[in-house]
């Protein structure tokens, strides 16, 4: 059972556009799935008019495209196929047959001209079409995603969080192709976002969604865009500093001994024909704070499971972790403890109906899911990185029923409970709303303070880096 704080009348207009923006679970995605007719209402009724559509059913004309990272939930047995096993020429060569773009999207029977069209002249699908669904980068993906449901001719169309993942390159192609289906078709919109785009061209209307009530304003309004423009109290910032020089002061020491936390000499990655990472040099040294930046594509998230111990391919690379050789004994868990980690990988495999202590307990065993009695200490431990995010009000829920934002803060907290030597996050702020990202990275500097850790944060947003960070890897792709 759900419901709003108090009952909503709202109207969509021909020829209206509307971007619904709000803080992590405020009701954002509640309210898209009440417009789409996906609950048996209480009270009251809604109304459609789907002209000059003729069918009149609601799943015929509202149609609804989400994406959690990069690549989308549904796309994640695909990648993770292409990361763990890297088989896709061997898989071409031994005839086990991979889709490819045209064996998916279907234009043979397209009945409105424009839609191909506008694909074919704004997004260029047509460069996709001999492509491998399994060898698309992100942006690549999205481009694919849409233009398929496209293809179906919506009356109405929602996309939530359509620039998640996406480099600043991709955001703008995306950008353009939606501002394509706002001009030329005749197709409505409306973005559900965390983070406000940059080009808001072509919407009309903004809805925010606080706490269960909804407010339409015009994008002109002068309050429009007030929910981006957060500040942390002094008051909050102290009290996150105090709890947070606590767990420090009470913290057993992750002593790594050894002065280089990572040294890469010369790693080379490759998948079939492709390669992802040519004679890669990188070394890390304890204390130092780096981000990891490149677009999509470029090896970030592969470098990234190399560090990790996640790629099978790191056992024949000369990779030093923590002093020691890749091979010479250690196991992976031997790795892990030394490491916290959240990454989209790490929120689209981890889907169990556990408590919210159970999900951040289990960042302490380097493990998904949780498979021991909890110490009281731990429980204790816990408990204050609920406090120093502010976020106690999770603590008991069930993990599964938290919004995508709520579920990624947890999944954050999991990283830090342990006060690692080695912090590395991979997107972090994916899906966060603006005062959630603003808490996040005040509490990565606070980390960062402590002289012995070691810090490796990738993001697309430049804002996103918190001042701490002194050192900077970019990787180009196909270079």
């Amino acid at each position: 059972s759900y419901q709003f704080a108090e009952p909503i009348s709202l109207k969509m207009y021909s020829g209206e556009n509307w971007i619904i923006c709000g803080d992590n679970g405020s009701g954002k995605t509640f309210l898209v799935k009440t417009i789409m007719s996906s609950y048996i209402l209480s009270q009251g009724k809604i109304n459609y008019d789907f002209r000059p559509n003729t069918s009149k059913r609601v799943s015929d004309n509202i149609l609804y495209l989400t994406f959690h990272d990069q690549y989308s939930s549904q796309a994640g047995s695909l990648y993770q196929l292409r990361w763990n096993q890297g088989l896709l020429g061997e898989l071409e060569s031994e005839g086990v047959g991979l889709p490819k773009v045209k064996d998916v999207l279907d234009t043979t029977n397209i009945q409105h001209h424009d839609i191909l069209q506008i694909m074919e002249e704004k997004f260029n699908i047509n460069d996709l079409m001999e492509r491998h669904i399994i060898s698309l980068s992100s942006g690549e993906f999205r481009r694919f995603q849409i233009a398929q449901i496209i293809l179906k001719n919506p009356r109405l169309l929602i996309i939530e969080n359509p620039y998640i993942g996406l480099d600043e390159e991709n955001r703008t192609l995306v950008a353009d192709f939606i501002q394509a289906i706002i001009h030329d078709l005749p197709i409505q919109v409306i973005l559900t976002v965390c983070r406000m785009p940059k080009d808001t061209q072509g919407f009309t209307h903004i809805i925010h969604v606080r706490n269960g009530l909804i407010e339409k304003k015009t994008l002109n309004s002068p309050t429009a865009l007030d929910q981006e423009k957060q500040e942390l109290t002094d008051a909050q910032r102290r009290d996150m500093a105090t709890d947070f020089q606590n767990i420090v002061a009470h913290d057993k020491k992750d002593r790594v001994l050894s002065e280089t936390i990572l040294k890469l000499n010369k790693v080379t990655i490759s998948y079939g024909t492709r390669t992802i990472l040519k004679d890669l040099d990188w070394e890390v040294k304890k204390g130092e704070k780096w981000s990891l930046q490149g677009k999509n594509g470029a090896g970030k998230s592969t470098v990234l499971s190399i560090i990790c111990a996640d790629n099978p391919q790191s056992y024949r690379c000369d990779v030093t972790l923590f002093g020691h050789r890749r091979g010479s004994g250690e196991s992976i868990w031997d790795i892990k403890k030394h490491i916290g980690f959240v990454s989209p990988e790490i929120f689209r495999s981890y889907r169990k109906p556990l408590p919210v202590e159970n999900i951040i307990a289990s960042g302490l065993y380097d493990t998904i899911g949780l498979y021991r009695k909890t110490q009281e200490e731990d429980i204790a431990k816990i408990d204050t990185w609920l406090k120093i995010f502010q976020i106690e009000s999770l603590r008991g829920r069930n993990y599964l029923n938290l919004s995508d934002g709520e579920q990624r803060l947890i999944l954050l907290v999991r990283a830090f409970v342990k006060n690692p030597a080695l912090l590395i996050l991979d997107e972090p702020f994916h899906g966060m709303d603006a005062k959630n990202r603003l808490k996040a990275k005040e509490i990565i500097e606070l980390y960062c303070k402590q002289p012995d850790k070691t810090l490796i944060m990738v993001s697309h947003y430049t804002e996103d880096f918190p001042s701490c960070i002194t050192n900077n890897l970019t990787l180009i792709k196909n270079n």
